[in-house]
């Protein structure tokens, strides 16, 4: 005769042993900012398909007006998401113990290159020339002038306009700014603008609305 009781008992036990040694996993997106530093080739396009970033995305969040113009030094900063899953199992105590020490395994292989990769960048950072620090320290309007007139070379020239700012030969005469000095080209950069704009958003809104400023 069929004993609905003992298959029942049967049922109950697979569906316990199923628990025992099942596993599930669940999924954490998290969203980090990134800080870009930009390098001499760079162009947004690079950047985007590099962090999986838009370049609209990145041209937005840094008051980028032109997406064709980033400057040598300049910092971007933008949000990248990424998913992790973790993996829970309930398996024998051996499977769990395997599972821990891999994963300390991979907690070390991460500091190691979290501090290989520190030792980069601070070796990178030594030998940045003077003109990507100076550039790294300017307001973002500041930095887009500078990428619109000359592309950040300061030798680039335009009739009587010279230098990173494209300053005229009259201005230069009162602000300075006519050797290939970085520093000296961008100081009498931020004093034209001074003087004529009070501040380098002043001026980016002028050129924006004129053409230049």
């Amino acid at each position: 005769m069929f004993n609905i009781k003992k298959t029942l008992t049967i049922a109950a036990g697979v569906a316990g042993a199923l628990a025992f040694g099942g596993a599930h996993a669940s999924a954490d997106t998290t969203t980090s900012t990134s800080d870009y530093v930009v390098q001499s080739g760079d162009t947004l396009n690079k950047i985007s398909a590099k962090y999986n970033v838009s370049v609209s995305t990145i041209a937005a969040q840094n008051n980028i007006s032109n997406v064709n113009w980033i400057v040598v030094g300049q910092h971007l900063s933008f949000a990248t998401t990424g998913t992790s899953t973790t993996q829970a199992s309930s398996a024998t105590t051996d499977t769990t113990s395997t599972q821990a020490s891999t994963s300390t395994t991979a907690a070390a292989t991460d500091t190691t290159s979290t501090q290989a990769s520190t030792s980069t960048t601070v070796a990178t950072t030594s030998t940045t020339s003077t003109t990507s620090t100076t550039s790294s320290t300017n307001s973002d309007a500041l930095n887009t002038l500078i990428a619109r007139e000359s592309g950040g070379n300061v030798n680039a020239t335009n009739g009587q306009y010279y230098g990173l700012g494209q300053l005229s030969a009259q201005a230069r005469a009162i602000y300075g700014g006519n050797s290939a000095d970085y520093n000296d080209q961008l100081n009498a950069m931020k004093a034209y603008i001074a003087a004529r704009y009070g501040t380098a958003e002043n001026a980016l809104a002028h050129s924006n609305a004129t053409g230049w400023y």
